[in-house]
């Protein structure tokens, strides 16, 4: 039976110094999206993928473009020779972007500008320090959300990523953050990690952030998905062109449903996915989640040559 792929990209955290250096080496048309990615930018980001530093890669503004960028050389290299086509194509958070491009909805350039803004704006939307992440282990989404809403005591903190069934994100103002992180404790998370991140992503602390991208998105050329992409706010498949920046304004202050993402997928008879990009933190999430679909990854020539074998063989 021919496998039904759905291709996947990563969001901000899978960065790493060297990143898209061997696929770029290996492969002109990974070369190539790197090279379109420094000319829509105006400068090198290329070599910050490459050859670091590391405190320049990790600023917000520099991460997402820097992941777009490696996501798509993965996926280049992936089509250039001859991996299968995705029936369904999604990703987690900034993974949106790169999922719009591979989809044919957004051009690169367009995507590499409009992700550079947002980690801009998304920097300067909280002064440093006052907003905070953590990652909570082992209790149900369900409960993780009812102890958020008991302990804003007017602050902000609520789930920013149901990422998998045992781990969900919380963000907002450190504070109330902290009370949470207590309470959740207290009430049997296996751990709760305070998360090393330049500002509390999808919650409320980012509503002044989407005026300011709306501008940048309305000057991007929006086409109609080859492919359906499932968009983090609905959860469900969207190949509706006219929806598409309207969704991703949500997506900046809106919790990512990635659990509900990957069942839809598994629903719509997907039994395969490919994770294009640095790391392998979705193909992790997604065996957490279902355990019938195949995990295949591409962030260097090893990888995929790993994974077009694998896609072959079915």
């Amino acid at each position: 039976m021919v496998a039904t792929t759905a291709f996947l990209f990563p969001g901000q955290g899978s960065q790493v110094v060297g990143m898209g250096k061997a696929l770029a080496d290996a492969f002109p048309e990974s070369r190539r999206v790197f090279e379109a990615v420094d000319d829509a930018l105006g400068d090198p980001l290329s070599r910050l993928c490459f050859v670091g530093p590391e405190a320049e890669l990790v600023l917000t503004r520099n991460t997402q473009p820097a992941i777009l960028a490696t996501s798509i050389a993965a996926h280049a290299a992936w089509t250039a020779n001859g991996g299968p086509p995705a029936a369904f194509v999604a990703g987690h958070s900034l993974g949106e972007y790169s999922a719009l491009v591979a989809a044919g909805a957004l051009t690169l350039a367009d995507a590499a500008r409009s992700v550079r803004a947002r980690g801009n704006f998304m920097q300067q939307a909280v002064p440093a320090g006052t907003g905070a992440m953590a990652a909570v282990l082992g209790l149900p989404a369900e409960e993780v959300a009812r102890i958020c809403a008991e302990s804003g005591n007017g602050e902000v903190v609520s789930p920013a990523n149901y990422n998998s069934p045992e781990q969900t994100v919380i963000a907002g103002h450190a504070a109330a953050v902290e009370r949470a992180s207590a309470l959740l404790r207290d009430a049997g998370a296996k751990r709760v990690v305070p998360l090393t991140v330049s500002a509390p992503f999808h919650c409320a602390l980012m509503e002044p952030v989407k005026p300011r991208l709306a501008e940048v998105l309305g000057r991007c050329a929006v086409s109609a998905p080859r492919v359906p992409v499932v968009s983090n706010v609905e959860a469900t498949g969207n190949s509706d062109r006219s929806r598409i920046v309207s969704l991703l304004l949500t997506q900046v202050s809106a919790p990512v449903r990635w659990v509900e993402s990957i069942r839809w997928l598994a629903s719509a008879g997907v039994t395969r996915v490919v994770e294009l990009g640095p790391g392998r933190v979705l193909g992790g999430l997604v065996k957490r989640i279902s355990k019938e679909i195949e995990v295949l990854n591409v962030e260097d020539p090893a990888s995929l040559e790993k994974a077009l074998a694998a896609a072959r063989g079915a």
